[in-house]
């Protein structure tokens, strides 16, 4: 099967991370992933949300935006409604439980780190790359704030990415655009640890059901591409 842009079944589209974008972020990359295009900021607060006050533990949190020309027509900010659309609520609370899988809270102290991802340009995956992002800037707040004195071992377990999978005319494949994604049969989003665990697997049927060696097939997949994005990951946070 011919994918949409060329790629072989197996193959990321291009991903690059350029790093220290907002000079004032603690921690700032631009995702450009294909086409989709992300800016993700860390911004480190002294202080945690009520429910932590006093406990010596941190927290990480996300708030996820699609920019008005992020896509073909215009889509309305947010504030206009007076509230967050549902879509962007979910990915936020998505990107913060699967960032939150990758940190020590005590070690982190009493602190907030906030991860803002704004799309700037959509071609599918725009969790994936908040998500794959976000390491990476929250990964550069730590080492500033390491390199500061403010905390003395790192909270950072291991590393997390995320990358969409699926089944698009009877054919599984990696990192879906948007074309694909739009006709997949089955889609999903992996979001694994440099360890080869799962903070998080969302996946749908679509338009069918399927079937348990189909979902091994989308593991496998999924493992070569966050595998990938490891190792992309790893050499944009050193050469920061």
């Amino acid at each position: 099967m011919d994918r949409a842009d060329g790629r072989d079944l197996e193959s990321l589209r291009p991903v690059r991370f350029i790093t220290g974008v907002n000079r004032y972020a603690e921690g700032s990359v631009l995702v450009q992933w294909g086409q989709t295009h992300v800016l993700c900021t860390a911004s480190v607060e002294e202080n945690v949300p009520p429910f932590l006050a006093g406990t010596g533990k941190g927290w990480i949190t996300a708030e996820y935006a699609m920019l008005p020309r992020s896509t073909q027509s215009r889509k309305k900010r947010d504030i206009s409604k007076l509230k967050l659309d549902g879509r962007s609520g979910e990915i936020q609370r998505l990107i913060g439980r699967s960032l939150r899988a990758a940190v020590d809270f005590e070690k982190l102290g009493e602190r907030q780190i906030v991860i803002d991802c704004d799309v700037l340009q959509a071609d599918g995956g725009t969790r994936t790359a908040s998500i794959t992002g976000g390491y990476i800037a929250l990964a550069l707040a730590v080492k500033k704030l390491m390199a500061e004195g403010i905390l003395t071992e790192n909270p950072l377990r291991e590393q997390i990415a995320a990358v969409s999978v699926g089944i698009v005319a009877g054919i599984p494949m990696l990192d879906l655009c948007y074309v694909e994604d739009s006709h997949a049969d089955v889609d999903m989003n992996l979001v694994r640890t440099a360890s080869g665990r799962f903070a998080e697997i969302q996946g749908t049927g679509e338009g069918r059901t399927f079937l348990e060696t189909e979902l091994a097939e989308l593991l496998r997949l999924g493992k070569i591409g966050t595998e990938q994005l490891f190792a992309l990951q790893k050499k944009a946070i050193e050469e920061a």
